[in-house]
């Protein structure tokens, strides 16, 4: 319709633009904008801006995000609440979070809403900024659902999972009712975590709440279930799916795998194919691998990888290659394994070389563990992990000279071990305790139960692999 108006309306150019900037598009609504403005078509309003700021973001493309602040300035809308919220968006969408919070800071106090607040509380938290993004959200006073979201989003994201369960009670606490794309944070974060009673009191929350149980949030609790090891639980809001899409099977695909019941996850693959339109993704294929290795089943692993690429037309990652690697591995196929590594077309990465060092140590072959070593050390150097593992090998073959030079090498060169560090739920309360950790109120009785337990143990015959 555009191209056969000499001069087409604003109101017809702003549907336009907004309809290509936030589809498929981006790039022909740029396009658009700059052939209009060339052709002296009309001047930008503060609907025209925005859409075009949105393109941008999506793009990426901060030098025309920045000649579109210039045009914003010429026009007056320096504050514009609406144009100025877009280019908070435009500015954090292209990784200029300083521009960013400087364009927030001139939007003067009277005219900034709730958008312009998420927008800078949304741009931190999704680059992983959190303390920013947080000491933004405590100064504003009228938190709607909107900033929640996107603050426990915010710590979901970058892996702060105990924040973002801590944040949704307090939620809770301020009486703003949750909405899905929270829940589904949340769910996350307590699957992370092993949180079981956490995630079922969120579970509970949102049948009591009214929470629409769409795919996102269901798929998100099989995946909390089954990372908790609750398989019958997922199997069941997986079975009382209407419409199961392509993240419904894969992650119950990669429960079952990750639990062990490996041909059940197989089964399950094959249901898939025979019975649904949906079609499997890479995800999903990560899954069948993982479920192939963990059972043993070379051949089918093996077909499956050729199928994955013959017959849905997906090109293997650096995983798919690493769940074949460790296949191979645990088969001890080891020589197998390192032709394998050998002749990918992509470069192996670190933990490419650590499935087969964790293959070698298994069936002690300390030749083909040096050789591994070799590789990791060259990416790298300075990590403890491949140290102890390659000492771990020299200790199992009785090697006590190398375990002792290994050993100082790390010394000599400042290279320490880092201390494991574990979690667990205890009446909905999630612990974390630190190798070596004295910090718990409860310590010495938490030692004494470890160390009755360990008296246990050795009394029933208990034998510690000490190696390490």
């Amino acid at each position: 319709m555009l191209s056969r108006s000499r001069i087409p309306s604003l109101l017809s150019l702003n549907s336009a633009l907004g309809e290509l900037a936030r589809g498929a598009r981006p790039h022909q609504a740029i396009s658009l904008y700059n052939r209009s403005r060339c052709e002296g078509f009309f001047f930008p309003d503060n609907y025209t801006l925005p859409l075009v700021l949105k393109a941008s973001g999506r793009l990426s493309f901060l030098r025309k995000g920045e000649e579109l602040h210039c045009t914003s300035f010429r026009l007056g809308f320096e504050s514009d609440v609406f144009v100025q919220n877009s280019l908070i968006s435009m500015y954090s969408a292209c990784g200029d979070l300083g521009t960013a919070h400087r364009v927030f800071d001139l939007v003067p106090e009277s005219v900034r809403d709730v958008v312009t607040w998420n927008s800078m509380i949304s741009a931190y938290a999704k680059c992983g900024v959190v303390e920013d993004a947080r000491r933004l959200f405590d100064r504003l006073l009228d938190n709607n659902v909107v900033c929640w979201t996107s603050m426990v989003s915010g710590y979901t994201q970058s892996g702060r999972f105990r924040e973002a369960i801590e944040l949704f009670r307090e939620m809770q606490v301020c009486d703003v009712k949750a909405n899905e794309a929270i829940v589904v944070c949340v769910i996350s974060a307590c699957a992370h975590l092993g949180a079981l009673d956490q995630g079922k009191w969120v579970h509970t929350y949102c049948e009591i709440n009214g929470i629409e149980m769409g795919n996102n949030v269901n798929n998100a609790l099989i995946d909390l279930y089954s990372k908790c090891g609750d398989l019958e639980r997922a199997m069941r809001i997986f079975h009382g799916l209407v419409h199961r899409d392509v993240f419904s099977w894969t992650v119950m695909i990669c429960g079952l795998a990750m639990n062990g019941n490996s041909e059940e996850a197989l089964n399950l693959f094959s249901e898939m194919r025979s019975s649904s339109e949906v079609r499997p993704n890479e995800v999903t294929f990560l899954g069948v691998l993982s479920a192939c290795s963990h059972a043993g089943l070379v051949d089918r692993g093996c077909f499956y990888f050729d199928c994955m690429k013959r017959t849905y037309m997906l090109t293997p990652k650096i995983e798919h290659f690493g769940c074949m690697v460790d296949l191979l591995g645990r088969a001890n196929l080891l020589m197998e394994a390192k032709e394998f590594i050998r002749m990918m077309p992509i470069k192996a990465d670190v933990v490419i070389w650590h499935s087969l060092l964790f293959a070698y140590q298994m069936h002690n072959n300390v030749e083909l563990a040096e050789y591994a070593t070799s590789w990791i050390l060259k990416l790298e150097p300075r990590k403890c992990g491949v140290h102890v593992l390659l000492s771990n090998v020299y200790a199992s073959a009785s090697r006590w000279g190398d375990v002792k030079k290994v050993r100082k090498g790390m010394n000599d060169h400042g290279i320490g071990k880092l201390p494991g560090c574990t979690f667990i739920e205890i009446n909905g309360i999630v612990h974390e305790f630190l190798a070596g950790d004295r910090s718990h109120p409860l310590v010495e009785t938490i030692y004494n139960i470890i160390l009755g337990m360990n008296k246990i143990l050795l009394t029933e015959g208990y034998i510690p692999h000490t190696s390490d």
